[in-house]
């Protein structure tokens, strides 16, 4: 009976584990030392409810402001136009109880024109705006 040294010029059929483990033990220290840093606590200060706000018992009425797909503007269901528009968002701008501003726009409308819309209120100081979809 003969038997084989292994050298027979062949492939080897082993797996070589040796770099395996090299790398395994060095990503396990890394995450070792790592680890402790990514758990840290950030400390965020949070705004308080007050207790003492009231809400006022009735809100104005809110305003609905329809932009149709070629741009016309319909303000509680009146056509006005853009510098119509911006003396009633002025107009509004300058109640200290201001009404909710509810934009109802067309699905292929411009967006040149929601963004006017949208920055005239923000140049008055309109804090309550919405988008509402009737359909």
């Amino acid at each position: 009976m003969a038997f084989s040294s292994g050298n027979s010029g062949g492939p080897m059929s082993e797996i070589n584990v040796t770099p395996l483990v090299d790398v395994m033990l060095v990503l396990l220290i890394i995450f070792m030392i790592t680890a402790p840093m990514l758990s840290h606590k950030i400390k965020i200060d949070l705004p308080q409810p007050n207790p003492n706000v009231q809400n006022p018992d009735n809100p104005p009425d809110p305003i609905h402001l329809q932009i149709r797909q070629d741009g016309s503007l319909y303000w509680n269901g009146t056509p006005v136009d853009e510098l119509g528009l911006k003396v009633q968002i002025a107009d509004v701008g300058r109640l200290t109880n201001q009404p909710e501003l509810q934009i109802d726009a067309d699905d292929a409308v411009q967006y040149e024109v929601v963004a006017r819309v949208l920055s005239d209120a923000k140049g008055q100081r309109l804090t309550k705006i919405s988008f509402v979809n009737s359909n």
